[in-house]
């Protein structure tokens, strides 16, 4: 870690002066400020910004029904820059103001925590040793103010929302708030995995306080323990929210010893091509197809290969029975010899194969990584897979409705990604241009997410030409520009391509611009976002920016600006556009390629058709 400035500003305060005013906390720009009370034994906070209320007085509480008392206090500013493993920015600035308070609650001694940043604020509780064997119960309430329209993940379904505060009924995370002033909040939590005995907080609407409540609960283990944060986002639009860094500074930083291993990229997976006529065989779960598959991979660049479901058909007591129609030896084997890596897949439908063998026995097989699905939202079993994989060097992504745990790709780098979302053509209940736009915006806050864009045989698709296509014949819209674009949006470790190689390869040179794209970033920007609507995404590596927009059903013009760009450089644009008669339903797979040469502050006209997108790829000319 690059430490670039810390400074510490503390001071301890009588008492009675606690009592009297409100102990407070500001950002480092002085736009955002958090102060706390004690009334009635109760500790209260309250969020402002620019002098705007963005949370009213609302409760915190660490021991039910405890009273609490605060003995001093001290803050501190801190600035220091760090780099991640993988993500979308190669250096991370955690600049905070963080307030320490000394508590005591029930007239046991804790210490409450809140670090205030430009964009946001974290809080959460350290326990001292006389709360060892206390069962702590965190609570944390957000009195939210000009609440227009909340949005919040509804798991195969899309997102709900915009809602009122009142129609909120069963809030997964992260909660996402517009006001009418166009100022945006989240709702969710960070460092989820360091917490030891804490499960994902739960969120539920207050119908006596008419306000947002979070709660946790564990049995404190003494001294040294904590709670996980209870983070609040705040930006001056959702899109904002999709770049903050806050949950991220949160996060315990990396354990692994060397994360050197740990490999953000591309990769293909097999799981809806099955059914795929190619012209030679069907693809299916068999060596051939998985054979084939690799040599694509190997041949196109691509690091890895997701082996998906029923490669086994049994498992159970340190055992798994492999389908006759594979030679998992022989496709690991070949794996390895081509320099392409496998992800494997396990769920415990098939039966138990033990946890405590489990990885060595992945690892045994040559698997670089595990996905695993159904698993369950179980905090602490996901600790302990995340663990198991990182001592075997494995990479994991889980499926199924996973524990989001926020921040835990700063911590844990090997959670390459996971299906915290509506994946793309998955139990097709929701999957819209409209739902993908407000999954990037809402689900992607947790982090890393496997949505599996990239279909370019969409008329294929939507023809029901493979096995695990739409249940709904031409009910999949989509242009196969908007599909590059959407790999692009989506913040992920492992960008899984769920396409037949064959449908890329008719589309070459737009693969081209999927070929070219990394997995990770130096720079990423939001440069318009309407939640359900559009939204485009700039990415930079080096000196080359890459650009993504996305619309709904509603053929739109959309102008983005080059303000990004390095002044004074010429570069050249390859733009990658729907074609004049392209349409997500009609016309799904018509497109065209232009370049031109561009400079800082032109603007591209960006024409996106129903269901459309756009995509550039920016080089600096020579």
């Amino acid at each position: 870690m690059k430490n670039h400035l810390l400074t510490m500003l503390a001071f301890v305060l009588p008492v009675a002066n606690l009592f009297a005013a409100p102990a407070a906390v500001q950002s480092p720009n002085g736009q955002v400020a958090v102060s706390f009370e004690v009334k009635d034994g109760a500790l209260r906070y309250a969020i402002s910004k620019g002098g705007k209320s963005v949370v009213d007085s609302s409760a915190l509480e660490i021991f039910a029904g405890a009273k609490m008392a605060v003995v001093d206090g001290a803050v501190r500013q801190n600035d220091t820059s760090w780099s991640p493993t993988y993500g979308q920015f190669s250096t991370v600035r955690d600049l905070h103001n963080e307030l320490t308070l000394s508590l005591t609650a029930g007239g046991t001694p804790v210490t409450l925590l809140c670090r205030v940043f430009d964009s946001g604020v974290g809080i959460r509780f350290v326990m001292s040793k006389e709360s060892n064997g206390k069962k702590t119960n965190f609570v944390c309430g957000y009195g939210l103010v000009d609440a227009a329209g909340c949005y919040h993940p509804k798991g195969e379904s899309g997102v709900a929302g915009p809602l009122r505060l009142n129609q909120l009924k069963k809030i997964s995370i992260p909660l996402v708030v517009e006001r009418t002033d166009g100022l945006a909040l989240a709702l969710l939590e960070s460092d989820l995995y360091s917490a030891d005995g804490f499960e994902e907080m739960g969120l539920r609407f207050d119908e006596a306080t008419q306000s947002v409540v979070s709660s946790s609960s564990a049995v404190s283990g003494g001294e040294g323990t904590f709670t996980p944060w209870r983070v609040i986002l705040i930006g001056d639009s959702v899109g904002d929210l999709m770049v903050n860094t806050v949950a991220l500074n949160l996060a315990a930083p990396c354990k692994l010893d060397d994360a050197g291993w740990v490999k953000p990229g591309k990769g293909l997976w097999d799981w809806r091509i099955h059914g795929y006529d190619n012209g030679e065989f069907v693809y299916d779960i068999n060596t051939r197809s998985y054979l084939h598959l690799i040599d694509f991979c190997a041949e196109q660049g691509i690091e890895l290969l997701t082996v998906d479901d029923h490669w086994f058909t049994k498992a159970g007591g340190g055992t798994m029975e492999v389908s006759p129609e594979v030679d998992i030896k022989q496709v690991m084997a070949y794996a390895k010899k081509k320099g392409v890596q496998i992800m494997l897949y396990y769920d415990r439908k098939k039966g138990d194969f033990g946890d405590e063998t489990l990885f060595d026995h992945y690892a045994g097989l040559g698997a670089s990584g595990m996905k695993y699905g159904f698993m369950g939202s179980k905090t602490s079993f996901t600790r302990n897979a995340i663990d198991k994989a990182a001592e075997k060097k494995m990479l994991i992504n889980f499926h199924d409705g996973p524990v989001p745990m926020t921040g835990v790709e700063r911590t844990m780098p090997n959670l390459i990604t996971r299906e915290y979302c509506h994946a793309q053509q998955d139990s097709r209940r929701a999957f819209t241009p409209e739902t993908f736009i407000k999954m990037a915006m809402v689900n992607g806050l947790v982090g890393p997410l496997d949505m599996a864009n990239g279909n370019f045989g969409i008329k294929s698709i939507n023809a029901g030409e493979r096995k695990k296509g739409p249940k709904k014949q031409n009910s999949y819209v989509s242009t196969v520009v908007s599909e590059v674009a959407r790999t692009l949006v989506i913040y992920t470790g492992l960008i899984t391509l769920p396409d037949a190689p064959e449908e890329y390869l008719k589309k070459a040179d737009l693969f081209e611009f999927l070929r070219q794209m990394p997995a990770t970033w130096d720079e990423s920007r939001v440069l318009q976002s309407k939640i359900g609507s559009q939204l485009s995404i700039a990415r930079r590596t080096g000196d080359v920016w890459f650009v993504g927009s996305v619309g709904d059903q509603t053929a739109r013009t959309v102008d983005l600006r080059l303000d990004f760009l390095e002044a004074g450089r010429a570069y050249e644009a390859t733009l990658y556009q729907d074609a004049p008669d392209a349409h997500g339903v009609k016309n799904p797979e018509a497109y065209e390629i232009k370049t031109a040469t561009v400079k800082r502050g032109d603007v591209i006209r960006a024409k996106l058709a129903v269901g459309g997108g756009h995509a550039m790829i920016l080089r600096p000319k020579p």
